[in-house]
């Protein structure tokens, strides 16, 4: 309706003394079809804007219509398509000048009239889009970084629990090997005394109620939400003790036969993300031993010197008789996480089939000095 209106004010406005009255109606024609190809300019600005211009030559009643389409074009297309629709304005208000002078100024001055407001509108719809587009541009970025702030989020929360997993994976796979080779022990073992029996089921239920206190701080710690804070550590993310030997010893209890060699190294003197990983390099490999070759000798050997790295090997001779009853528990899936946990640590770990038949697990650690 304003385009309308200023059409017909200018057309009015334009016509000297003495004209025709079909010449007003045509050029108000003129301007109501610019009028009309406003429709068009969200879909096809570009064409809906170069055809009001078209029509603001012979029509000055177009003009205004010609002008909001220049302004369009600028605000929906690269600068410069708008830079070039503007100069097309521009040169249309010239021609028209031209042919039908409007009088009241001389034609430079309209000329200069015509350029500036040209240069104005184009440059207004430019700034508007550029201010358009760093606004979705911020609000683009400030979207993807709250993602990437979330997947972070979970990708540490996943790695939290992976790591959760994987600790309770060695501690309760060596603790529950324990008890199947003491529940074993008293099956078959008829003749043991009553004060025999009394010793293993307290072996027994000290193991059980340990695993069972390492497995409720862990499943403290997966239903606990992101803000909160544990009063205490789990169990299972603990640190491992100060050497191998209550390892050794709880194992040797369980009746298994192994040969501790240390070669002088101390637990204490090894960092702590090397000695928790050898650790649970020594926990796993004993209880795959305990599986698969019951009653064998073990070896653990720990050697190394500090500014190079550790190597701790467990080695097992293949079984005596045929495929013990634990074999067929494990899935594979404790040496994946271990090889893993290796991994991380810096470290590279071998695991395979010895020379004697046996199986072989080994794995370099880094050991920095000081």
């Amino acid at each position: 309706m304003f385009a309308l209106a200023g059409t017909v004010s200018v057309a009015w406005g334009d016509l000297a003394p003495g004209t025709p009255g079909w010449y007003l109606w045509a050029d108000v024609t003129g301007g109501a079809a610019a009028c009309a190809a406003l429709w068009w300019c969200r879909r096809r600005p570009v064409a809906a804007g170069l055809a009001a211009v078209v029509l603001a030559i012979p029509a000055a009643a177009a003009s205004v219509a010609a002008g909001i389409a220049t302004l369009v074009v600028a605000l929906y297309r690269r600068p410069p398509v708008a830079v070039a629709v503007g100069v097309a304005w521009v040169a249309a208000s010239l021609a028209r000048f031209a042919l039908r002078p409007p009088g009241l100024a001389p034609y430079p001055v309209w000329a200069l009239v015509a350029v500036l407001f040209g240069g104005a509108v184009t440059g207004w719809g430019i700034l508007a889009r550029t201010r358009r587009q760093l606004l979705a541009s911020l609000a683009e970025r400030a979207r993807r970084a709250e993602a990437d702030q979330r997947q972070r989020a979970e990708e540490a929360r996943r790695a939290e629990r992976l790591d959760i997993a994987r600790e309770m994976h060695d501690v309760l796979a060596h603790r529950l090997s324990l008890l199947a080779v003491h529940a074993g022990a008293l099956r078959f073992n008829a003749a043991a005394t009553p004060a025999e029996v009394a010793e293993t089921a307290e072996v027994i239920r000290a193991s059980a109620h340990q695993a069972l206190q390492e497995l409720r701080g862990v499943i403290g710690v997966l239903r606990r939400h992101p803000g909160d804070q544990p009063a205490s550590a789990p169990p299972a993310a603990e640190g491992p003790p100060g050497g191998l030997e209550p390892l050794v010893t709880e194992s040797r209890q369980a009746g298994m036969r192994i040969d501790l060699r240390e070669h002088g190294i101390r637990f204490a003197d090894l960092p702590e993300p090397t000695r928790r990983t050898a650790y649970r390099v020594v926990q796993e490999g004993l209880t795959n031993a305990r599986k698969h070759a019951p009653g064998r000798t073990v070896t653990v050997e720990v050697r190394g010197m500090a500014g190079r790295e550790l190597t701790v090997e467990v080695r097992n001779p293949p079984p005596a008789g045929p495929r013990a009853e634990l074999a067929a528990t494990g899935a594979g899936a404790g040496l994946a996480g271990l090889e893993e946990r290796v991994t991380l640590a810096g470290g590279r770990l071998d695991r395979g089939p010895a020379g004697d038949g046996g199986f072989r697990l080994a794995a370099r650690l880094p050991w920095p000095r000081g």
